[in-house]
């Protein structure tokens, strides 16, 4: 009995905080302008509708004055970064000031006090998801712009953007929906009690999804890959990073082709990083085989020097040319070099083939391949 009177005592204190901050919000106005409003209080449309041109007058007004102040301070800085928030933050500025314009219209109609009540909520409804809105664009703009300056903001770099930005929408949606529930006059604290139990409910109906959503967290934080990385999937896709989002990645392949891949999946598999290590670039290793009458000193400097005048490879590390193994036919050996980018490798190793083929043809090198000589001891004898 005490528990549910305590909630009733909850509910009531809610309703009665909103319907306090509805009711009379004339009441607030400066004492100047009360003249003004009791002169025209007689015909209410006109009275609406002198607030809500006032209203747009002052927002106008109080838009261009904090561009044209804070807009001069903004145009000294190097970045564009305080330009657009600027513009976010006056557009913000606006919608205040517009929709407290219209609070004070509906209130100088005069409806019914159920009737007034509701629009004024319903307006309230409108500002808080124009102001969270705005706050969205201001954090993603932040961090973007935090995560330019490495120096200052270690944290904020481009593996951590998509977990931070997740985190930021949760919360400000969350205290968004906190603050709308209060203005309808609802407690909070019962529906979040409900929220408990149809959040089980939800969990099971929902698990490959949550398990996608926090497997996005673990990938964030791990960072087994990054944003622009080259990956290799155990199931044999290869591309490049372009999105890591809440449920899923996408890999961009080289047929242009985005794969979209659950994070769950992700997250169990076995993943060969491209771009990892020290430096985005990558070894490419090119087999070839020479016949044994071969000089092994001349193919070895034919092809360092090759691959050392070659414009798609690194001179550093340099190049590096290993003999392998005594093949039945062939001296096995491998032609190692780095270049730039993953991406390049299939271009590249074509190019060194038909250079490595052209050269060798060039030098008289030869490179053997398996053949069969057919020895006959004896013609059958011819049917007479």
């Amino acid at each position: 009995m005490a528990d549910e009177a305590s909630k009733e005592e909850s509910v009531d204190t809610s309703s009665k905080v909103a319907e306090e901050m509805f009711s009379d919000i004339k009441s607030n106005l400066p004492d100047a302008i009360a003249p003004f409003w009791q002169s025209l209080e007689s015909n209410p449309w006109l009275l609406a509708a002198a607030v809500i041109a006032v209203g747009i007058i002052i927002a106008k007004l109080a838009q261009w004055l904090f561009r044209s102040i804070l807009g001069k301070l903004a145009s000294k800085t190097k970045g564009d970064f305080d330009d657009q928030l600027l513009k976010i933050v006056a557009k913000g500025l606006y919608s205040i000031i517009f929709y407290l314009s219209l609070l004070l219209a509906i209130e100088a109609l005069q409806f019914s006090p159920a009737f007034d009540t509701f629009l004024k909520r319903f307006v309230v409804t409108l500002l808080i998801i124009s102001m969270m809105t705005k706050t969205l664009k201001v954090t993603r703009l932040s961090l973007e712009a935090f995560s330019q300056n490495h120096q200052r903001f270690k944290f904020i770099e481009e593996r951590t953007i998509p977990i931070l930005d997740i985190t930021t929408k949760i919360l400000i949606v969350g205290a968004g929906l906190y603050i709308l529930i209060l203005s309808w006059g609802v407690n909070p604290t019962a529906w979040l009690a409900s929220a408990g139990i149809v959040g089980i409910a939800v969990g099971f109906a929902a698990k490959d999804t949550l398990a996608n959503l926090f497997s996005g967290f673990f990938i964030v934080a791990d960072s087994p890959y990054k944003l622009g990385d080259y990956i290799i999937l155990d199931t044999g896709e290869r591309g490049r990073v372009t999105h890591v989002g809440i449920r899923s990645t996408r890999l961009l392949t080289r047929d242009d082709v985005e794969v979209t891949v659950p994070n769950s999946v992700m997250g169990n598999a076995k993943i060969v990083n491209e771009s990892g290590g020290p430096w985005e670039k990558t070894r490419i290793r090119i087999d070839v085989g020479v016949s044994y009458d071969s000089d092994l000193e001349e193919v070895h400097d034919v092809l360092m020097e090759m691959a050392s005048n070659h414009p798609d490879l690194c001179s550093n590390p340099e190049p590096r040319v290993r003999f392998r193994s005594f093949a039945g036919s062939s001296i096995d050996l491998q032609l190692m070099a780095w270049i730039e980018r993953p991406e390049q490798k299939g271009l590249i190793s074509h190019k060194l083939i038909m250079k490595i083929h052209q050269l060798f043809n060039e030098k008289g090198i030869e490179i053997p391949y398996s053949k069969q000589d057919l020895y006959v001891k004896e013609w059958p004898n011819s049917p007479q």
